[in-house]
């Protein structure tokens, strides 16, 4: 029969129970909170022919980018497949957009989402999946301009209208509009304050401005709400050791990376994507990190074989040059290579992005620096073809800069810190960063110069931040 979700839509399943339960999945998936995935599936033991119930249940696990979850989606989209006949239109784009996501067609099934956004403005499932998908294809004006084009169907009546203001937020800093990003990220937050999506893209426009006091304090100011039962914790975690990095507060992220980021040693490739993305950051400020990357190397060896997703790939790839494993390494660029011979989008991450970023963090890992330059300078202005945010592709250019540096290219390494400052001059790690380069170089004025300006900056940071 056809019912109606808690925005109006028509939805055909069994029984109200079964779309009531649709919707309290995806208010879970929207808030990061809970558990969607038991959710949905509770309901689908009760009405096994919920057709976009076993959407959902695809969507979700899809959206881990694990390829071990890829067969449990499969069969799931075959089972939504199965009952395609008699739904909607838009259920029918929700069935095409998960069988394009399953079987490798990223921006396909990105491309199928907007139809059913097209049909239904206010399908709050197709726009998280899509705007999900936009950040994994690193599509920056996508992740602005799908939200523009359904938010006038949206207002504060509508169920998940802050969720729809939290995302506009995050594609608005992704496309260089800070003030408007953390104006409606800060109204998405005002409406429910555990939308740790937004409280996200907020620090996102914090981090990219370098206003890195603000955004300690909007972190940590409202860490009982995104940092209790939400499973997006981690990554925001992640941001807060962002700016102490930026502080010269290196002891402060480790204790982040140890109670936070690591409490749990999650096997989840989301949070081990985090882990990797500091442990590494820290080893380019010649952080002693101890045996933290053991753990997390003995992880990602699980997933050399993948070849799904390049951005996990890289990750990969950083603990296995920290912690020297060869044989892990050659056998994640032999995945590499036979993924750029595959079919469906990522093999055009790993080509353009995935396998020469992998080959740099190796030789960088080895000690090979210019050759970690050579693979990794072209890649600095397309990096965005293999997914993550701004925030994230960061870690690009602090490698290029750290491999000039310790490859004695001098200027080049200055270069590169020039074009850092100028964006991020608020940053006392980036001055000093300077200041340790132009020492190398024998610039003993200039290296004073920038150590000053480092420790002016660090005067005005309030005690305990």
């Amino acid at each position: 029969m056809t019912l109606t979700d808690v925005r109006g839509l028509a939805v055909t399943a069994a029984s109200a129970d079964s779309v009531r339960a649709f919707d309290e999945a995806l208010e879970q998936l929207l808030s990061f909170t809970g558990d969607p995935l038991g959710t949905i599936e509770a309901a689908l033991a009760a009405d096994p022919g919920f057709l976009l119930g076993h959407c959902l249940r695809a969507d979700l696990l899809l959206l881990a980018t694990d390829r071990r979850y890829v067969p449990a989606a499969t069969a799931a989209v075959a089972r939504a497949e199965a009952l395609a006949a008699g739904a909607t239109e838009r259920e029918q784009w929700h069935v095409a957009a998960a069988r394009a996501w399953a079987d490798g067609e990223f921006q396909r099934a990105a491309d199928l989402w907007e139809r059913a956004l097209i049909v239904a403005p206010r399908d709050a499932l197709a726009l998280i999946a899509a705007h999900q998908a936009d950040f994994f294809l690193g599509a920056s004006q996508s992740l602005r301009d799908r939200i523009a084009r359904v938010l006038p169907a949206w207002d504060a009546s509508v169920p998940g209208y802050g969720y729809v203001l939290g995302m506009s937020a995050f594609g608005l800093e992704e496309m260089g509009d800070y003030a408007l990003a953390e104006e409606r990220g800060r109204h998405a937050v005002e409406l429910n304050p555990r939308d740790a999506w937004a409280v996200h893209a907020v620090a996102h426009t914090y981090e990219m401005q370098g206003r890195l006091v603000d955004g300690v304090s909007w972190l940590t100011s409202r860490e009982a709400d995104w940092a209790r039962d939400n499973f997006f914790a981690v990554h925001n975690w992640w941001h807060l050791s962002l700016y102490h990095l930026d502080l010269e507060q290196p002891a402060a992220a480790l204790g982040i990376y140890d109670h936070r980021i690591r409490e749990g040693r999650s096997g989840e490739l989301l949070n081990l994507l985090d882990a990797s993305a500091l442990l590494w950051r820290l080893g380019l400020s010649e952080v002693d990190v101890g045996d933290r990357w053991a753990e997390v190397a003995d992880l990602w060896r699980g997933h050399v074989e993948d070849g799904w997703y390049a951005f996990n790939d890289a990750h990969a790839m950083m603990a296995f040059a920290a912690t020297g494993d060869e044989p892990a390494a050659t056998a994640l660029l032999r995945t590499l290579g036979a993924a750029v011979e595959a079919r469906g989008t990522n093999a055009a991450m790993t080509r353009d992005v995935g396998l020469p970023t992998a080959r740099a963090l190796w030789a960088f890992g080895t000690g090979r620096y210019a050759e970690a330059l050579e693979h990794l300078m072209p890649v600095r202005f397309v990096a965005a073809r293999f997914g993550g945010s701004h925030a994230q592709r960061d870690l690009v250019h602090m490698t290029c800069i750290e491999a000039a540096h310790r490859a004695g290219d001098h200027r080049l390494a200055r270069a590169l810190l020039n074009e850092r400052l100028a964006l991020k001059p608020t940053s006392p790690h980036n001055w000093l960063w300077l200041a340790r380069s132009l020492s190398a170089a024998g610039d003993a004025a200039g290296a004073d110069a920038a150590r000053a300006r480092a420790t002016d900056l660090r005067g005005g940071v309030p005690a305990g931040v």
